[in-house]
């Protein structure tokens, strides 16, 4: 069962930069602690101060594992230890969801 935790953030608006170098750092630390990172979302139209994660995993044991060494890794502590110093974070909710893994990645199709 593969499953993906979908976070949904409230933001500072005025620091949207800030929680982009944030989601940049995880782009390195999430791969390399064992989470299969699908992807940070920034606002473009709409609510202006609300941005996403999402990271899939094998199987809750698997995020278990990754949460295990992420405690250990430096460069995940520090960008912890940002979020907090800056405050561009003001709200993060999780939710997890089973994937219907045979939706997952479908290549694009070009209309006739």
């Amino acid at each position: 069962m593969a499953v993906t935790c979908f976070i949904r953030y409230q933001i500072d608006p005025f620091q949207r930069e800030a929680f982009k170098r944030y989601a940049e750092v995880w782009g390195r630390v999430i791969p390399r602690c064992g989470g299969d990172l699908i992807g940070y979302f920034l606002p473009h139209e709409g609510s202006n101060d609300v941005a996403w994660g999402l990271i899939g995993f094998d199987s809750m044991a698997a995020y278990e594992r990754y949460r295990a060494t992420l405690k250990s890794d430096a460069e995940g502590r520090a960008n912890f230890e940002f979020a907090q110093a800056q405050r561009f974070i003001l709200r993060e909710e999780r939710t997890w969801l089973k994937d219907v893994t045979t939706t997952r990645n479908q290549p694009r199709q070009v209309a006739p």
